[in-house]
């Protein structure tokens, strides 16, 4: 985990926000679902045990509350566990998979590369992860980011990136 956090701290570090051609903001995935939604292709059966109960509408109605922005990075956009390559002794080497990647809080990364964790290497690794990156736990903005990742269409996942508004 240590290895994910330092890589996803990296990439985060890197990449100049005012020269990333792509959008990934809250806003444009919810307008996304929304669209989903009206198609009826928004199905709770495709979501995750802990959001299923919720429904569709309660579900919109939660992303409908972005929370203020963190701090603004050009993110990932897919940032589980396997996107990110570790080498042999240990180190983030690279990321792969960047499809998704554009301006959006760092939470939309950092939410999904602790549920990942989970998924991938077993309960508890949120916070070697969270360390590793140097950033506590945000309950409040990783709960809103994994519904958020959990309701995105998947085809959409690598299509959401749209050039910026200029």
């Amino acid at each position: 985990m240590i290895a994910i956090g330092r890589g996803l701290r990296a990439l985060h570090d890197a990449l100049p926000v005012n020269r990333c051609p792509f959008a990934c903001s809250a806003e444009d995935q919810v307008r996304a679902i929304r669209r989903a939604d009206a198609e009826g292709r928004l199905d709770p059966a495709d979501w995750d045990e802990g959001h299923r109960h919720l429904g569709v509408e309660r579900a919109l109605d939660l992303l409908c509350a972005t929370p203020p922005i963190d701090r603004l990075v050009v993110c990932h956009g897919d940032a589980c566990a396997p996107n990110t390559l570790i080498g042999n002794d240990g180190v983030f080497s690279g990321h792969v998979d960047l499809g998704s990647m554009g301006i959006a809080d760092r939470w939309a990364d950092l939410a999904v590369a602790t549920w990942s964790a989970g998924w991938n290497y077993g309960p508890d690794w949120e916070q070697p992860l969270l360390a590793a990156y140097g950033v506590a736990l945000d309950v409040a903005r990783t709960r809103y980011y994994r519904l958020l990742y959990d309701l995105a269409p998947r085809q959409a996942r690598s299509e959401r990136n749209s050039p910026r508004a200029r």
